[in-house]
């Protein structure tokens, strides 16, 4: 079963007020990693999603959607 996989990472980066190269020093990525994230190309590992929900202090489920 294929699911889609929704991502609105940029909308709450640009809430926190953060460019995608702060976003990925925080997580400790490469900035191409937050563009493929924001672009829905890419699945984050848990790690990874919990540790952009902290940073951007919103929730895991509203920044990721799997439909």
């Amino acid at each position: 079963m294929e699911y889609k996989f929704v991502s609105n990472l940029k909308k709450y980066r640009q809430l926190a007020n953060l460019t995608q190269e702060e976003l990925a020093e925080k997580v400790l990525v490469r900035r191409e990693t937050i563009v493929r994230l924001e672009a829905g190309k890419y699945n984050p590992s848990l790690k990874l999603a919990i540790d952009i929900s902290r940073a951007l202090q919103a929730p895991i489920e509203e920044i990721f959607v799997f439909e």
